[in-house]
């Protein structure tokens, strides 16, 4: 820019500095298009900050194709100034989905690994679901619209078992699910870090994560009300047009 406008590199610098551009830096987003966004969103975030009695809320999701990454040279530990070090290539061993379920009012999570990720697998973790939750208890289920969720051998699961409430985030806003925040905080703390010789030591890992998360889990606690979401993108949109 500075060769462009005949300007210093220095003088170029401040005037970045003093209106707050930072061209180095991109951010994504993407907004909603769904018909029933609004809805969606007051429906969730109505359980999260006034769930009913009697009731369990879950937030349900998968985290499909987690692989087992081996480095392929031993990491070096870190040192006193120095980080610990990893080989930036690695070796495949194969993938995994962590189906989880967040219960907001413990922080608690009721987890899965499977080796696929279809409706079979999914059917399978609703039975565990059911076989988790007290029987005298209504479940509420925060789900996304994948197609897993929403075959024709689900729905009749579903049918058959009254007790299911489904709640379902609007398309392209996974932020909503609250289970996310697991996915997101699982990845960055174990997964990522992590070197696995295969798909087994991976599922292993995991299982260990879930135990330790759920000794010290605490609540599920949202505070953005659907309203201030939505101040939010209008916001964002009047900013940007």
């Amino acid at each position: 820019m500075a060769a462009k406008t005949g300007l210093s590199p220095t003088s170029v610098h401040r005037i970045w500095k003093t209106f707050g551009l930072q061209p180095h830096r991109v951010e994504t987003f993407k907004l909603s298009t769904d018909p029933l966004f609004v809805e969606k969103v007051r429906d969730v975030v109505g359980l999260y900050m006034a769930p009913p009695e009697r009731a369990i809320v879950l937030c349900v999701d998968e985290k499909s194709q987690v692989q087992a990454l081996d480095r392929t040279q031993p990491i070096f530990p870190m040192r006193p100034g120095v980080p610990e070090r990893q080989t930036h290539d690695y070796t495949r061993h194969g993938v995994t989905s962590l189906f989880a379920a967040l219960d907001i009012a413990t922080g608690k999570i009721i987890g899965a690994c499977h080796r696929r990720h279809r409706h079979h697998e999914f059917l399978r973790f609703l039975r565990r679901i059911d076989d988790h939750v007290p029987k005298d208890l209504a479940v509420h289920l925060v789900l996304d619209n994948y197609g897993t969720h929403k075959t024709p051998a689900v729905r009749r699961w579903f049918a058959a078992h009254p007790r299911f409430e489904l709640h379902f985030t609007p398309t392209s806003a996974s932020w909503l699910n609250g289970v996310e925040r697991f996915f997101a905080e699982i990845t960055r703390r174990r997964i990522r870090r992590g070197t696995f010789t295969s798909v087994a030591s991976l599922e292993r890992a995991i299982s260990e994560y879930l135990s330790v998360h759920n000794e010290r889990a605490k609540p599920f606690v949202w505070t953005a009300t659907a309203d201030t979401i939505f101040d939010k993108i209008v916001h964002h949109c009047s900013a940007n047009s």
